[in-house]
């Protein structure tokens, strides 16, 4: 699947669509009042920021040839206190939407991460984990900015344009005109751009997503990477993603340097015309030398708000694409969920029966066809078979990581699709082959089965599966601190302290996928005894590519073309000389 690469561009070519405004409306709302403060403190800044050059303009025209030294220090300290003012206005103000912007970001990427947690295995099956993460981290970032400053900035800008067109047309109407002059070409050089300004920084965001999806696989499969000693092929791949990142960035800055270049060059020629103009028509009955100095002083202000308006219109298109992939994630089905009026599941016995069961992970290539069975509760079932047949598959659907593509599985009687979802999974011990290990300690990565267990019963846990002589062996023991993935522990280790997990949720059924297949025979032989105490009582799956582990189940089912090729006893399928034996057999043969 193409979206499955890390080196495959995302579509971010979409065009300004207002409706994803719309809907971020619901984090702005929350944020309103702090905003509206922000605004006004905003008007009130700018306002009094532009009577400066009015005071300019009286003492040049009125207080300097009236030789009043007295009026020019009351008109020099006003001025000063202007200044004060308004930058202590706008320091308030960007206090004041500095913690909205971060309110913004926190409400978008905690629903952003509450979402991805009830996502179905599907999901991430078919997307690097790092697209996924550039999305709540680079993504939300990206338009946080946009939905708290950006939105004030773009009306305060429109504003400070009207406060500044009004006063400088109050000032001079002929100079006014001359200073709008410049505004058709600013347009047209805007319209020549403003497409490929767009599509540059939307490349930028691919590249960025393809470099960190690439970064996030190498450092899971670092340890791969250096057995087989590609180094240098993966140094490669990074070189050329980072130069295509490089690339894009470089050519989308040239597009946003033409904006300030062309505002710039324009902010000189129209301030040259004024002063050309001024000069030309200088009389006191019409142009006074301080009309001058006030109406070039506007000129370089009124171009700063449409040099921030250009900015942040070439903001909001980016936002757009950005915003289109947040709402994409948030809008993706949680297809495995709790169905209207779900029932709890009640403390049950453990029988599970599989009812004509079909499922296939993409449509039309069907894993299991038709497949039924029925186990006992308190029934240990081994699944045996080659590799890819489905037998994690058929653990993965008991606990309904999948919804069915036709049949039902029952649980008690109780098809399992219409009660909670966390009735259903609280009542099982489910081990999967990749025994992961959070950061913190191995006392919270054991708790992590029963929140509520206390440090006795982990204890406890960790005995049975032979884990707690290796724990008492760190010097910290159960409180040692473990990294992500658990790289201080053994693969064994790892599936021992997963295992104790596992079996401190006191599950009525339990689901054991290569449990055993990193522990060494010794220690198998340890935690077989405490297992079969253990398994007492309870129904339990048991996946093992090792024979010897589940020969003592009281069924073994061979998985093959899509359903149960055989079933029976190890005893019975070896009498019968079937697929089992051929494969015990070999397995003899191999040791």
């Amino acid at each position: 699947m193409a979206r499955n690469k890390f080196d495959i561009d995302e579509n971010l070519e979409s065009p300004f669509d207002i409706k994803h405004f719309r809907r971020a409306m619901v984090y702005i709302r929350r944020q309103q009042k702090p905003m509206i403060i922000a605004f006004v403190l905003s008007a009130l800044s700018a306002a009094i920021a532009l009577s400066a050059p009015l005071i300019m303009q009286h003492v040049v025209d009125v207080t300097i040839p009236d030789k009043d030294g007295g009026a020019l220090v009351g008109w020099s300290l006003l001025m000063l206190a202007t200044i004060v003012v308004s930058v202590i206005l706008a320091t308030i103000r960007s206090r004041i939407m500095t913690r909205v912007g971060q309110d913004i970001i926190f409400d978008i990427r905690t629903d952003l991460f509450t979402h991805l947690q009830r996502l179905p295995f599907k999901y991430y099956d078919d997307r690097p984990q790092g697209k996924i993460l550039i999305r709540v981290v680079n993504y939300v970032n990206s338009v946080s900015d946009v939905l708290s400053n950006g939105i004030i900035n773009f009306i305060l800008e429109i504003v400070n344009l009207i406060f500044i067109a009004a006063f400088m047309f109050a000032v001079d109407v002929k100079l006014s005109l001359v200073t709008l002059a410049g505004l058709p070409v600013f347009l047209g050089v805007m319209l020549l751009i403003k497409t490929r300004q767009r599509r540059a920084w939307q490349a930028v965001s691919n590249k960025s997503s393809n470099l960190n999806a690439y970064m996030q696989e190498s450092i899971s499969g670092i340890r791969v990477t250096q057995i087989f000693t590609r180094e240098t092929r993966n140094e490669g791949i990074f070189t050329r993603l980072a130069g295509n990142f490089r690339k894009e960035w470089m050519r989308a800055l040239r597009y946003n340097a033409l904006i300030p270049f062309t505002v710039d060059n324009l902010a000189t020629g129209v301030t040259t015309a004024i002063y050309l103009v001024g000069l030309l028509t200088l009389s006191p009955a019409d142009v006074t030398f301080g009309v001058i100095l006030a109406m070039s002083s506007y000129a370089a202000r009124f171009w700063q708000p449409i040099l921030n308006l250009s900015n942040l219109y070439n903001s909001f298109i980016n936002a757009v694409a950005y915003l289109e992939r947040i709402f994409e994630t948030l809008d993706e089905p949680v297809t495995v969920s709790d169905i209207p009026g779900a029932k709890a599941l009640p403390q049950v016995a453990g029988r599970v029966t599989f009812d004509d069961v079909t499922f296939a992970y993409d449509p039309g290539l069907n894993i299991l066809e038709n497949l039924s069975f029925d186990v006992k509760p308190g029934e240990s079932v081994a699944l045996v078979g080659p590799t890819g047949a489905g037998k994690t598959t058929v653990v993965n659907l008991i606990s309904r990581f999948y919804n069915l593509t036709g049949g039902k599985i029952e649980v008690d009687g109780h098809d399992i699709s219409q009660v909670t979802l966390d009735s259903l999974r609280s009542q099982m011990g489910i081990m999967l082959q990749d025994s992961f290990i959070f950061s913190g300690t191995i006392l919270d990565n054991i708790r992590y089965g029963r929140l509520d267990a206390t440090e006795e019963e982990i204890i406890a846990a960790a005995k049975t599966v032979c884990a707690d002589e290796f724990i008492r062996e760190f010097p910290e023991g159960y409180m040692t601190e473990v990294n992500e993935r658990g790289s201080k522990l053994s693969q064994g280790q790892r599936q021992l302290i997963s295992f104790a997990r596992t079996l401190l949720a006191d599950p009525r059924i339990l689901i054991l996928d290569e449990a055993t297949s990193s522990i060494d025979a010794k220690t198998e032989r340890l935690l077989q005894q405490g297992l079969n105490e253990l398994l007492k009582g309870r129904t339990s799956f048991i996946i093992a590519h090792r024979l010897s582990t589940v020969k003592n189940c009281d069924r073994i089912m061979y998985i093959a073309d899509k359903g149960v090729a055989e079933s029976g006893s190890h005893d019975e399928l070896i009498a019968r000389r079937g697929l089992y034996y051929r494969l015990h057999s070999a397995q003899k043969m191999e040791a």
